[in-house]
């Protein structure tokens, strides 16, 4: 079983309003379900992504899903404190074959073995010196000649800070060697990734 993980979140307006316990054992649809554990409730309402509340409004069920995996505790100083369980092998599936296409997207590479290393964690999770280690994507190994991952390098196009942004706050990737390949990802810039081949 999976080690609880607790946090503190901030609700929009910046005030602590709940503590978060993970279970990192994810059972349904990650994106829905981490924008449910980001805003702390399933209610289409709460969701700032559209489609995530058009779905959970459109299907019941599934958000009663989600729900049965949330419990409220109350903490001895009178704040509430969520725990979700989820099954963390469904959120690796999802992970490994976005890597798996970022790591052939940018390297022509078809990582088709195991990776030595796989986890997600959320950010705030991560004290100063793990979230400064997993931000740094420079690596002094440069990528094959004609790969796409060097034709950013070499012109600096779509990278900043080594990351590659799909889309501002919801999705960014890098891709880079250090004793094999890896690949990075924050997602709705509260989920952190890793896969390492080596």
């Amino acid at each position: 079983m999976a080690r609880p993980i607790e946090t503190v979140l901030p609700d929009l307006s910046g005030k602590i309003r709940f503590k978060i316990r993970l279970l990192v054992l994810f059972k349904m649809n990650p994106l829905t379900f981490l924008s449910c554990v980001q805003f702390g409730s399933t209610s289409p309402y709460a969701q700032r992504n559209s489609s995530i509340g058009r779905a959970l409004a459109r299907n019941p069920s599934f958000a009663a899903r989600i729900e049965a995996t949330k419990r409220i505790e109350l903490c001895p100083d009178g704040t509430e404190k969520i725990i979700w369980q989820s099954e963390i092998e469904r959120i690796h599936r999802i992970v490994l074959k976005n890597a798996r296409g970022h790591a052939f997207h940018e390297y022509g590479e078809p990582m088709q073995d195991d990776p030595e290393q796989i986890w997600a964690m959320p950010l705030v999770l991560l004290n100063p010196e793990q979230r400064q280690y997993f931000e740094d994507v420079n690596s002094s190994i440069w990528p094959e000649v004609g790969s796409r991952m060097m034709a950013r390098i070499a012109t600096g196009l779509d990278l900043v800070n080594g990351w590659i942004s799909i889309q501002d706050g919801i999705y960014r990737y890098s891709v880079f060697q250090e004793k094999g390949l890896v690949v990075r990802s924050v997602i709705h810039n509260y989920l952190a990734t890793e896969v390492i081949w080596s």
